[in-house]
């Protein structure tokens, strides 16, 4: 027998086509509003929210661990990449999770759809009203001081208990990254014309004038890079673009024409788009920073065929993009083989609930045989930039220990730390097996200097570090001067690319993932010790350079026949 009660519980139920309620657990939470935002007022009720469901993904240790056996100098399976297919193998949700999260959003008429190769991304749109009910949320409309850019965000959110296990998180929440407002270029004019005598690629001595003004010849000299042209092309560098920064060819043929008068008059980058991005070419939209990545992609990595991806302004992934592109990138058959980018967060920005999907994610990548490179930051110790602040700030994706992170130089005789190069600690990720014995040996070194500042068993950045300092580029047609990490990043990248391509050429497999070889024995012998120079910050000297790996500039600077050497060649 039914009770009477149950019986018009059962009918109202019915009535008004909703399930019954389930126990709701708080999920995520934040204890205030991060300094840079500010509390604007409710959203309004009847606003589509774009959101996302992270589920628990299938078996991420299997890949890490196949990651590590392919990317191992030591393993037998080195360069055994994995396929499209046997990556998504690995990351795909169990079908009960699949089945008991759509489940429950059917059951509140929520249409969802899959969002991501593997399947482990639902995305849906609701209106606020329904998306405060849903998740026990309050979406409140928050706005970025800075900027004046405005999102709509919640401090708090709740999902049902018996998901928890199953569904991984509810993206975007409670992440406050903060918009990328363009990198701040002090972009000092340089000359007018093209400088006479610049031009340089034969010498192996590195011209004095190396020490004020970078360009290709510099590199080439300071790092041995060869000028001979790629011949593989199936052998691709990917350049990341972002904030509506256009890379302008007619910068890029002034550029090549000036230091790179050897390369064909027809090289040029690629273009692919996404979120609404686009590449208009009029000089006036050109951007520095675009300009600089592209310039020293295809000024460096002589013929390599280098692809500029723009990601629009019509993301909507609550990171800028970033999980858009690289969930783009993974549902390729064929991704680059160098993936080079110049922007990134403080980590303190981002939940480490998507931290670490994204962290994921450029495993995901690396185990297809893509080399992930980011700019480590040009805050020192800081942050991205110098900022206030008490204790440390760590870079990410910098903090992932399945990429590699680039710090910056100056000085030719000897190359000495840029005291902006970005380095620390990770407070999301811990310290992997690989960089284990070369940061234990630094602790040791630094003893209490900063003690408590920063985290000493997390993941140290950089890996590597180059030129940053007086780095030459055209923008919008007038030659100048920039720094930054940024200038790093896609002239180590270049480096990576064109090792790629002799090793293409011999029939064999890719780099991929570069840190198990960066720190094994042979490749830290072809790198140049940087033992000099510190990246202040957080009113400290921060960290300082010294013999072997430091949060400064990492294992050292590249030597591109040293490295030939350390990956059979």
């Amino acid at each position: 027998m039914f009770s009477s009660a149950f019986l018009v519980a059962c009918l109202a139920a019915v009535a008004y086509g909703k399930p019954m309620a389930r126990s709701m657990l708080v999920h995520e939470t934040r204890e205030s509003v991060p300094a840079a935002f500010e509390r604007v007022g409710p959203a309004s009720a009847d606003t589509m929210l774009d959101l996302r469901i992270a589920l628990v993904q299938g078996d991420m240790a299997g890949l890490e661990k196949a990651l590590m056996d392919v990317s191992d100098p030591a393993s037998p399976l080195k360069g055994q990449f994995l396929s499209k297919e046997e990556v998504e193998a690995f990351v795909a949700p169990k079908p009960e999770t699949v089945s008991a999260v759509t489940e429950w959003l059917k059951e509140n008429d929520v249409d969802a759809t899959t969002a991501s190769p593997a399947g482990d991304w639902l995305s849906f749109s609701i209106p606020v009203s329904k998306a405060n009910a849903l998740f026990d949320a309050d979406f409140t409309v928050f706005n970025h001081t800075a900027t004046g850019t405005t999102s709509i965000r919640t401090l708090s959110y709740s999902i049902p208990a018996d998901l928890q296990g199953k569904l991984d998180f509810v993206h975007p929440t409670t992440v406050f990254a903060q918009p990328f407002s363009g990198r701040v270029f002090n972009f000092v004019p340089s000359r007018a014309t093209k400088p006479a005598g610049a031009v340089n690629l034969t010498s192996d001595a590195v011209p004095a004038s190396c020490a004020q003004v970078v360009t290709p010849a510099c590199l080439q000299a300071l790092y041995g890079i060869p000028t001979t042209p790629a011949t593989v092309k199936t052998n691709t560098l990917g350049v990341s673009g972002f904030i509506e920064q256009f890379a302008n060819q007619q910068d890029l043929r002034t550029f090549l024409t000036t230091f790179r008068p050897d390369l064909p008059a027809a090289t040029v980058f690629t273009l692919q788009t996404l979120d609404g991005g686009s590449n208009p070419q009029q000089v006036g939209e050109a951007g520095i920073e675009a300009d600089l990545d592209t310039q020293y992609t295809l000024g460096i990595a002589s013929g390599v065929p280098t692809v500029f991806i723009s990601v629009g302004e019509r993301n909507r992934d609550g990171v800028n993009g970033f999980l858009d592109i690289i969930n783009t990138l993974i549902g390729e058959s064929n991704a680059p083989q160098v993936l080079s980018t110049s922007y990134g967060f403080d980590e303190p920005d981002l939940p480490t609930s998507i931290a670490t999907n994204l962290c994921n994610a450029y495993m995901q990548l690396g185990a297809r045989g893509t080399s992930i490179l980011f700019s480590s930051g040009d805050g020192g110790v800081s942050g991205s930039q110098s900022q206030t602040c008490t204790t440390f700030i760590p870079t990410f994706p910098s903090g992932c220990p399945f990429v590699t992170s680039v710090g910056a130089t100056t000085g030719i005789a000897p190359e000495v730390a840029a005291d902006f190069s970005g380095g620390g600690f990770s407070n999301i990720f811990a310290r992997p097996s690989f960089q284990a014995a070369a940061v234990t040996t630094f602790l040791n070194a630094n003893g209490n200097t900063n003690s408590g500042k920063f985290n000493a068993a997390g993941r140290g950045f950089p890996d590597i570090s180059a030129q940053g300092v007086d780095v030459e580029i055209v923008f919008q047609q007038q030659f100048g001067l920039v720094d930054g990490t940024s200038c790093s990043c896609p002239i180590t990248a270049s480096i990576i690319a064109l090792l790629n391509d002799e090793l293409a050429a011999q029939g064999k497999p890719s780099l991929g993932f570069l840190n198990p070889l960066l720190y094994s024995a042979q490749g830290t012998a072809a790198l140049t010790d940087v033992t000099s120079g510190s990246n202040p910050g957080c009113n400290t000297n921060g960290f300082t350079a010294i013999a072997g790996w430091d949060p400064v500039t990492g294992l050292g600077t590249p030597n591109f026949a040293k490295l030939r050497t350390a990956v059979g060649l």
